[in-house]
């Protein structure tokens, strides 16, 4: 049985920091699959136009293949080269909430994160994604620092 660990990047040190405890972590287990995965925050109560609704799909599409592009095609590919298995998945959606689904929909035993170094105004008073995250998730979280 291949043992799946989704890695939750966000196209910054942080990310690259959960990826480089995932990629040791799946060193260590015999048959292991990485599910490299971006998602771009999206949030149901922003208030847009009829002209913004209209082109919202293209802009969808657009915003998955530059993320495709340039965080989940690189990360993949070094993941890829040093003889792991490793797969991409891009979503839209809040952070901690498609995280979870992804690894509910893949059966994922664990989800490895790294939290953020630098904490803005909003993640202190309305808390981060990763804390959300930890809080909701289906499956176990590793949290890198």
């Amino acid at each position: 049985m291949t043992a799946k660990l989704v890695v939750g990047v966000d196209g910054h040190g942080s990310g690259d920091r959960a990826l480089d405890y995932a990629q040791q972590l799946a060193g260590k287990i015999d048959a292991c699959e990485l599910l490299v995965v971006y998602i771009i925050e999206w949030s149901p109560y922003s208030f847009q136009t009829p002209e913004e609704n209209e082109q919202r799909h293209k802009r969808r599409e657009k915003e998955i293949a530059i993320a495709q592009e340039r965080i989940i095609q690189p990360a993949v590919e070094k993941l890829t080269k040093e003889g792991l298995n490793a797969r991409g998945i891009v979503r839209h959606g809040n952070v901690a909430d498609a995280l979870n689904e992804v690894a509910v929909k893949e059966k994922a035993e664990q989800i490895i994160v790294a939290r953020a170094s630098e904490r803005s105004l909003s993640q202190r008073i309305f808390g981060s994604s990763t804390a959300n995250l930890v809080m909701e998730a289906s499956v176990p979280v590793t949290v890198v620092g």
